[in-house]
């Protein structure tokens, strides 16, 4: 299922600096982010293989999961909080602030047959 991880944070009176190397818990081999987002709820799938990380590094977005026995809800709204996310857990990223960046880093470069779009239950559809 999918977890949060608090990555490293150093801060000061100049700022806070959050550390992401030797954190995430595989090798990076693909980032993007998402942003400029409406009420669309973006993701609605899970993969065969790829492990993903997400960090909403500004604004906020809920992410929705499910791995087929469990339901969660991660609400997405501090740069240190690390979401990894799982190949069995199908997900929905929803309710995006305007001014919401989410950043994800993924242990596979894109490939469409890596995608599972069906989710495990039909209300999955919606991101509940």
């Amino acid at each position: 299922m999918a977890h949060i991880i608090e990555l490293t944070t150093h801060s000061d009176k100049r700022g806070n600096l959050t550390v992401i190397e030797k954190q995430i818990p595989f090798e990076i081999k693909r980032i993007f982010y998402i942003y400029g987002v409406d009420d669309s709820i973006r993701g609605g799938h899970r993969h065969h293989t790829t492990i993903q990380a997400a960090i909403c590094v500004h604004g906020s977005c809920i992410v929705s999961n499910n791995n087929g026995k469990e339901k969660q809800d991660f609400v997405m709204d501090h740069p240190n909080k690390c979401l990894i996310i799982q190949p069995e857990d199908w997900h929905t990223m929803h309710h995006f602030t305007p001014d919401a960046v989410l950043l994800v880093m993924a242990s596979s470069a894109f490939d469409p047959k890596d995608y599972i779009y069906e989710p495990y239950d039909i209300n999955d559809k919606l991101g509940l």
